[in-house]
């Protein structure tokens, strides 16, 4: 496959900068297998059944991108993820100005500091902190700031509002660089309505790592390589899932981080099993689905993975079709945008 396969033209107009509110007012495009429908999000109570089992990703954004200072050099750091020896991964801007055993400082609190263990070629690096745990997570908080996305246009940085409206109401396992959007969609109204629905749900955990951001930079889509995601499914969530799917009920993954977690987790004949550890799943057309029958997600940027993982999910003629709708009616995109419920096609 050619990377020039999920390729399409968007107007710049259609890129959200700001959600719509309440959140569950956003418009939402079903993708059946019969074909195109214009809804709303609140129509989810409609479109799922009693039995069904919808799963969340409970992941939450930290604020990941730092200012550094080695002397006088400034370098912007984004967080990735934590190594198991207590390290973090990530990606520094102007990487060519560190070295292994640099000092750095950082902006906004003047008492978190980090040594430099490793620089890669690619502009990763390894750093290690100066305190962790409780301590870590309030120096972050005070140096540094959302990583949002570069579409999202913040001239003077993230707004204050963005601390909430990039986070999702099932948020409560710190770790992800990028939120998971398809859940910025949910308001407590909302997950009400589908519970007296008889919709059941579960949350696992994906902690979006700085690579979502990544464009694809090889014409060969398999000689693509995505970045590993840490990730979780406990055992009671396990048993939840694949209890719904023994009574009749469909999974409908909230999110393309939740699916790739699930067929992570799945085994070939669709059973979900605990998992703990990273995932580098990559899915194109092709892959064979085990564990997900319904997607919710965001309308995704052409050339992306994602966009790659809705056409292996849906068929690629039919998210074409569906992104060319969604432009003529002028739905809006990415992280703050609109939504579409896919069917898995057979």
């Amino acid at each position: 496959m050619r990377l020039t396969e999920f390729d399409f033209d968007l107007p710049p107009d259609r890129i959200a900068q700001h959600p719509v509110r309440p959140r569950d007012a956003a418009r939402l495009l079903h993708v059946g297998r019969d074909g195109l429908s214009d809804r709303a999000v609140r129509d989810l109570t409609m479109l799922l059944r009693p039995g069904d089992m919808l799963v969340t990703n409970d992941t939450r954004v930290i604020p990941a991108q730092l200012t550094a200072r080695r002397g006088g050099a400034r370098i912007g750091i984004t967080l990735d993820q934590p190594r198991p020896d207590g390290t973090w991964h990530a990606l520094a801007r102007n990487a060519r100005r560190l070295h292994a055993g640099d000092e750095l400082r950082f902006d906004g609190s003047e008492d978190l500091h980090a040594t430099v263990r490793a620089c890669h070629a690619d502009g990763g690096v390894v750093l290690a902190f100066d305190r962790h745990d409780a301590e870590f997570t309030a120096a972050l908080q005070r140096a540094g700031t959302l990583a949002l996305p570069t579409y999202i246009t913040r001239l003077a940085g993230p707004l204050p509002e963005d601390s909430d409206d990039y986070q999702t109401v099932f948020a409560s396992q710190d770790g992800a660089v990028a939120a998971p959007t398809a859940g910025l969609h949910f308001t407590p109204d909302l997950l009400r309505s589908l519970e007296q629905r008889g919709v059941l749900r579960a949350s696992i955990t994906l902690h979006v790592g700085v690579g979502t951001f990544l464009p694809v930079r090889t014409d060969d889509v398999s000689h693509h390589h995505m970045h590993a995601e840490r990730g979780e499914v406990n055992a009671q969530a396990a048993a939840a899932i694949n209890a719904a799917r023994a009574k009749g009920g469909r999974v409908a993954a909230v999110g393309t981080t939740t699916l790739r977690l699930l067929e992570t987790a799945a085994a070939g004949d669709g059973t979900v099993h605990p998992f703990s550890g990273s995932t580098a799943l990559f899915i194109v057309p092709g892959h064979r689905f085990r564990a997900v029958d319904l997607l919710l997600t965001n309308f995704h940027l052409p050339r992306s993975t994602l966009f790659m993982l809705v056409c292996a999910f849906a068929g690629s003629a039919a998210m074409r079709a569906a992104y060319a709708h969604a432009i003529c009616r002028q739905y809006r995109f990415y992280s703050y945008g609109d939504a579409c419920l896919l069917e898995r096609a057979s």
